[in-house]
């Protein structure tokens, strides 16, 4: 009995099997048929809906027919429209113009007559009217025959004349009480008439009262023109030209006149002031300039600015530099007289130097005069003179001619009338080689020449480099410089060989060691001005090449230029 349950459990599954098979076939034929349904309700729904898109096809044929039936139409109504409407225009235009025709000659016939009785030249309140008539019919008088109908010229005339000036006197009424729509209305009707710039005129005047009350001109001319900017928009219908009559009325009326009023008052009397006024109010002129030129002015507002600052200036830029020249002249000649009267020296004519105006320092000493080239507070007064010099008022075509001038001037005074004079003086105070009284003042001459010259030299390449070094004028600068530093190297060279030589020092030389001193110290000396590039070569020369270098070093930084780029490249 037990060898038959695997027998018994495998025909059970496989009647289970059997069955589940045969309720799959059942549920597949079931799908089956439902499937075949839905194709055949797809295949018939498809077949109605092309049979609509046709029929939809078909329609909307038939309205893209009637479509173009209907523009056809509307092209053609159009067509007749504009036709009709040129026709319409073709009458009505010759129609007005008879109608406005028949209206000038009803109004030129009161003329004619004598009396005006029509209400728009009785009513006041009509005034608009009137312009735009009375301008039509003086436009027409212009043409007529003066001997036939001279009264009747005359009369309209008149009318035109009278209405012009009410209207600037309106205008000038609904300015003053400050309607800005009705200046508007009156600028539009006056922009046809003769008296249109009138208009103009008297907005412009009566935007400045009460506007330069304060002492700065410049700062209430700069917010009258903010102002009026921003309302002359809104008033006339050519705004930038109004502004710029306005800048333009500025210039030529109240800033000529304040400009004058200031210089003249100097001119002749007090050049320094003078020339401080100048170049303050010249100044304060171009930064106003440069804030109008935010305004729209027309075109070209830059050329338009800058006629108006030279018609100011014109006058006084001419000879400027010629004024300049001649305050920097009678200045420096001052500082020095005053220098040389507080030493109580009289200026005399020595060797090469002399004949000049310039004072170089004097000292007293022991009973004698020591003339020095000395105080550099009187130095730095004359190379501040000479940098006051302004640029900005010299034409920039004459920018280098007269930046030379004033160089010129300060060769003059500081290197001729000043260095070169206190050296010539210097040269003949020595004493003689047989003298018996030994002097080293002029050392001393040497030490502060080269001082203030190094100066001289700062002054020449901060200030007049700048102004001068696109210029054919530069190597004429250059070669003035060059010349009156190789005059003053020789006699300075000439003065320390001469102090070497006087004979208490050579009476006292026992020993030729002294003398190769002296010479070391001569040779030291020449370090304190011998021009940079020579430095290292006198260094190395005879005399110092086997000295010490500290001490070569000592001596190199008594120099101006010690700590110069220049110096530091040849001494190292």
């Amino acid at each position: 009995r037990w060898t038959c349950a695997p027998f018994l459990c495998t025909h059970l599954l496989l009647e289970e099997f059997v069955n589940h098979i045969q309720e799959l076939q059942v549920m597949d034929e079931r799908i089956q048929r439902k499937v075949e349904k839905l194709e055949q309700q797809c295949q018939k729904e498809a077949k109605e809906f092309a049979k609509k898109v046709q029929e939809l096809q078909k329609s909307n044929q038939v309205a893209f027919q009637h479509f173009q039936e209907l523009d056809e139409h509307i092209s053609y109504v159009a067509t007749k429209v504009c036709h009709l409407g040129d026709q319409l225009e073709g009458v009505n235009t010759p129609r007005q113009r008879a109608v406005e025709a028949q209206k000038l000659m009803k109004y030129f016939n009161e003329f004619l007559d004598g009396e005006l009785k029509s209400d728009v030249f009785t009513n006041s309140e009509k005034i608009k009217e009137a312009a735009d008539i009375i301008q039509k019919l003086h436009l027409i008088a212009q043409e007529l025959p003066f001997d036939r109908f001279s009264e009747v010229k005359s009369k309209i005339a008149s009318k035109y004349h009278d209405l012009e000036c009410q209207l600037i006197q309106e205008f000038t009424s609904a300015q003053r009480r400050g309607e800005i729509s009705r200046m508007r209305e009156v600028a539009a009707v006056l922009l046809h008439f003769k008296g249109y710039s009138h208009c103009v005129d008297v907005y412009i005047k009566q935007c400045q009262e009460g506007a330069f009350l304060r002492n700065d001109v410049f700062e209430d001319a700069a917010i009258l023109c903010q102002r009026v900017n921003k309302q002359v928009g809104e008033v006339f219908s050519n705004p930038e030209t109004v502004l710029a009559k306005l800048i333009q009325n500025i210039f030529e009326v109240k800033l000529q006149s304040y400009v004058k009023d200031q210089l003249e008052e100097h001119r002749k009397s007090d050049a320094e002031q003078y020339l401080k006024n100048l170049y303050d109010l010249y100044t304060r002129t171009t930064n106003l300039s440069s804030k109008l030129m935010e305004f729209n002015l027309g075109t070209d507002k830059q050329t338009f600015l800058s006629k108006l600052i030279k018609s100011i200036f014109i006058s006084y830029l001419e000879n400027y530099i010629e004024v300049e020249i001649g305050y920097l002249k009678s200045r420096s000649a001052m500082i020095l007289q005053r220098y040389y009267d507080s030493k109580n020296h009289q200026k005399r004519s020595i060797g090469t130097g002399g004949g000049g105006t310039a004072v170089p320092m004097v000292q007293m000493c022991h009973g004698r005069t020591r003339l020095t080239v000395g105080s550099e507070v009187v130095v730095l007064h004359l190379l501040n003179e000479s940098s006051s010099f302004s640029f900005k008022l010299s034409d920039p075509s004459d920018l280098p001619k007269n930046a030379f001038r004033i160089f010129s001037m300060l060769v003059e005074f500081l290197c001729t009338e000043h260095i070169d004079y206190a050296l010539e003086t210097g040269l003949a105070g020595i004493p003689s080689s047989d003298s018996k009284n030994a002097n080293l003042y002029f050392l001393d001459v040497v030490h502060q020449a080269n001082t203030i010259f190094h100066l001289f030299d700062k002054q020449f390449n901060d200030h007049l480099m700048p102004l001068i070094s696109s210029s054919p004028k530069l190597s004429e600068c250059l070669q003035k410089k060059k010349d009156i530093i190789e005059q003053m190297e020789v006699k300075l060279d000439m003065g320390i060989d001469r102090t070497a030589l006087c004979r208490k020092i050579r009476h006292c030389i026992c020993i030729a060691l002294v003398l190769q001193l002296f010479d070391t110290l001569h040779a030291l000396c020449n370090l304190l001005v011998v021009a940079p590039d020579n430095l290292k070569q006198v260094c190395s020369g005879e005399q110092l090449a086997n000295l010490d270098k500290n001490i070569l070093h000592s001596f190199v930084q008594l120099r101006v230029d010690y700590r110069s780029a220049r110096l530091a490249r040849h001494f190292s």
